[in-house]
């Protein structure tokens, strides 16, 4: 595959804050690449550096095998085959649509027949048929959006930046926005650099996540990946496993939490597995099932599913709970419990549970993840 984006121990500081540190990561041509994290891991940073918006202390950023920029020098954002979809569109109030699309065609000096097909070409991949001639502050977001990602795609990039580019639109918007990205990018075959905090927004666009933290790659891999198996604390809490127990490890792999012995995945660097001494435990809201304290069915096929996928020999998790509240969330309701011995958890339920009720959470071993406790910052 041809590489479009090459990133060589890149590190940029701001006085004495670095807010990169020696950034290594490869772009291939047609591939839609997400980098998520959360605020101040340097992802903008990263994307500001390769559209040329600010120069690397260290390192050097290539694009198609050509060195685009390093300490010693930069090439002009207009002249790296870069374009940017930016968090807040950056229309042109005083432009129709038609103009905004064939602002960089014009730019380039194109023919204007050719202008006026790509424009035609690009409105009907996009639904802005019969809106070329309003201005933008007649537009909805979502039309807006897909005038900045036309005018971006116009001038056929080598490669597309998106910055946040959801952002601003309302969470039903946001979803049907992301999978039509989705769907025009993978399309036109378009090379992406996407960052953004939201990692649904990610997972249905990427071919391949990037997760930061604190200046530095925390995991590379695909969504499905990095989603089964989080390289880090950090990465596991990111990507959904919000609950977050104390725990001491014991031998063979296992854990003390919660006033129960747990058996989970170590998914960390080698010789960390059956680590004895203070760890965490992670697991998500929606990978536990509550089993009332009669032992009666939840009336949860999930837990029946869970179990039959396990290992053969492979028990499911039995971690007592003691329910605290629950709020209805549309599809189900949201429980705020406590462990055996005090520490709080959320899971998910078919029903609402009322206040004192006690009983067991059973968690697949594959769907609990364990860390060492340095990994707590």
């Amino acid at each position: 595959m041809t590489s479009i984006l090459e990133i060589r121990q890149v590190g940029k500081s701001y006085g004495k804050q670095e807010v990169l540190g020696g950034v290594d990561l490869t772009v291939q041509a047609g591939e839609i690449i997400s980098v998520l994290g959360p605020s101040g891991c340097g992802k903008s940073t990263l994307l500001q550096l390769i559209a040329g918006l600010q120069q690397p202390d260290r390192g050097e950023i290539l694009l198609r095998g050509k060195v685009a920029a390093s300490r010693s020098g930069m090439l002009a954002p207009e002249k790296r085959g870069i374009n940017m979809v930016f968090q807040d569109y950056a229309l042109w109030p005083h432009m129709t649509v038609f103009e905004n699309i064939a602002y960089g065609m014009r730019r380039g000096k194109q023919d204007q027949t050719a202008i006026r097909a790509s424009v035609a070409e690009l409105a009907a991949l996009l639904r802005l048929e019969g809106l070329e001639q309003r201005l933008p502050p007649q537009l909805s977001g979502g039309q807006q959006q897909r005038v900045a990602i036309a005018r971006a795609l116009a001038t056929k990039p080598d490669l597309m930046l998106l910055d946040e580019p959801l952002s601003n639109l309302d969470m039903q918007l946001r979803v049907e926005m992301r999978t039509e990205m989705a769907y025009l990018f993978k399309k036109l075959g378009t090379t992406v650099f996407h960052v953004t905090h939201d990692p649904e927004e990610a997972f249905s666009m990427a071919d391949r996540l990037v997760i930061m933290r604190e200046g530095a790659i925390d995991q590379t891999g695909t969504p499905q990946q990095c989603w089964r198996l989080p390289a880090s604390a950090s990465a596991a809490k990111l990507l959904g496993a919000g609950n977050r127990l104390r725990a001491m490890g014991r031998s063979g792999g296992r854990v003390a939490a919660g006033g129960a012995e747990l058996a989970g995945v170590w998914p960390g660097a080698p010789g960390t597995a059956g680590a004895e001494g203070a760890a965490l435990l992670l697991f998500r809201p929606d990978a536990a099932d509550f089993l009332p304290r009669d032992g009666s069915s939840s009336g949860d096929a999930a837990a029946a599913e869970a179990a039959a996928s396990l290992e053969p020999g492979m028990e499911p998790n039995r971690l007592p709970v003691h329910v605290m509240h629950s709020v209805f969330e549309g599809k189900g309701w949201r429980v705020l419990a406590r462990t055996a011995d005090g520490q709080p958890l959320t899971f998910l339920h078919h029903r609402p549970l009322a206040a004192g009720d006690e009983g067991m959470l059973t968690i697949s071993p594959n769907d609990l993840y364990l860390y060492p406790q340095q990994e707590a910052n």
